[in-house]
């Protein structure tokens, strides 16, 4: 590390704390979660572009699939739904998994003339024997009591199992998916990514039957106390006693939120120390090399796209875990709110301020760039508000700046990363 990291983390501290003593503690604990998780996501990207210089465009994919993980691991399962159709849920599974083998099967063994007419054939088959299992099955599901339920449910266990599972199913959808599309160049696999991660979220919000689709998923269990709970324990009351607060319930907010922070600072420092010990060792040197000259590697023997399907599987698993976490943090699976253009552009200016290949680097920019994200909408309303005190209320100009103050942040966006861009291209922490 510079020493640098200590100062620009410092002043991230002291921002928070300022934060939490002229707004509120409550906000201030709110951005820092927030943070963590960003920063987690950073990471998650910094391995694929950083170390491997792989262009993801499709990282919202892979958070909302963590998200479904939280769902499908914590909430208790809907028994009626099981018992309606879950014999032809388990059916449909057999029939999908006997096309897999016959297609495969065939492959190796018809002709190489046949092979395309065969493997078609075999599809639409396929999709038709599934098909007469499965539609009716989930129109069952979605038919039992859709307001409050519509959907299989989950295992019931422990919140805290979905953010390792998270990561698994990330991990496995980016196996597949760079399976296919690795080998591209740059700018396709961005398109490719892109429209991937389209895919897993129209497959989340339109598949009632899994995730409820846009009728959202709410009450995901805590791995933490409940601000209820905690009001009516009498430890908690005699600490918030001791402490001379007035406020019980503000209290266990920030409580809450404190036991948030703790554990994503622990999820957040394992996967930092994990990601170091790969950076700096031979496999990370190597990505390195791949990732400035892809073809002197090759030609030195190395697997780019065996290394490439590596890192990108990796951070694809990093971002499930923090998709996981997020759904956790708000209690529910929105799909709607997962939107690729917007939050893929946050998360990758957030790479490219910390400094791109430098993990240290992408953890601070995931800090500042969200804290700035979430302040800037109400430090924009207070400035147009300062400067237009000097024109009437009934002004067109004063009420057209007072209208565009929620565009702030767009704006401040687009500006640090032209900022970045010529001044500091290499980020805040450069990699060495």
């Amino acid at each position: 590390m510079t020493k640098k990291v200590p100062l620009y983390y410092g002043a991230m501290g002291l921002i928070l704390i300022a934060v939490g003593i002229f707004q509120s503690w409550t906000v201030a604990f709110g951005i820092l979660n927030l943070c963590l998780i960003s920063a987690i996501m950073a990471l998650g990207v910094n391995m694929q572009w950083g170390y491997a210089g792989l262009f993801n465009v499709g990282i919202m994919g892979f958070t909302a699939l963590g998200g479904l993980a939280a769902v499908l691991v914590s909430m208790a399962p809907v028994q009626e739904a099981w018992s309606a159709a879950g014999g032809d849920l388990f059916l449909s599974l057999l029939c999908l998994a006997g096309t897999i083998a016959a297609i495969l099967y065939a492959r190796r063994t018809v002709s190489p003339a046949l092979k395309r007419y065969v493997t078609l054939a075999l599809l639409v088959a396929g999709y038709f024997l599934i098909s007469h299992f499965f539609i009716p099955a989930t129109e069952r599901i979605e038919a039992i009591d859709p307001a409050l339920s519509g959907y299989l449910g989950g295992l019931g266990l422990p919140v805290i199992l979905a953010w390792p599972i998270g990561g698994l199913v990330a991990a496995g959808a980016g196996w597949l998916i760079g399976k296919i599309s690795l080998g591209l160049r740059a700018d396709y696999l961005a398109i490719a990514t892109l429209g991937i991660s389209e895919i897993i979220i129209a497959v989340i919000k339109y598949e009632e039957w899994l995730s409820r689709g846009v009728k959202n998923v709410t009450g995901i269990p805590r791995p933490v106390p409940y601000e209820v709970d905690l009001v009516e324990t009498d430890w908690f009351l005699s600490a918030v006693s001791s402490l001379g607060l007035s406020d019980p319930s503000a209290a266990a907010g920030v409580f809450v939120k404190i036991c948030y922070a703790l554990l994503f600072i622990a999820v957040l420092a394992v996967i930092m120390w994990l990601a170091e010990r790969a950076l700096q060792s031979p496999w990370g040197r190597m990505m390195r090399a791949i990732r400035d000259n892809r073809d002197a590697a090759a030609a030195m023997g190395k697997d780019v796209k065996a290394r490439h399907l590596q890192v990108f599987v990796l951070g694809c698993a990093v971002c499930g875990v923090a998709g996981a976490m997020l759904a956790t943090l708000d209690g529910q699976l929105t799909p709607t709110s997962y939107i690729p253009l917007r939050y893929t552009f946050l998360i990758w200016v957030m790479v490219i301020l910390g400094g791109s290949g430098n993990n240290w680097g992408a953890v601070l920019g995931g800090f500042v760039i969200w804290f700035l994200w979430i302040q800037a909408e109400p430090l924009g309303a207070w400035f147009m508000t300062v400067i237009t005190m000097p024109l009437p209320e009934e002004s067109g100009l004063a009420q057209h700046l007072m209208a565009g103050s929620v565009y702030m942040r767009y704006l401040l966006m687009g500006a640090i990363l032209l900022l970045v861009m010529r001044f500091a291209p290499k980020g805040l922490i450069p990699e060495r």
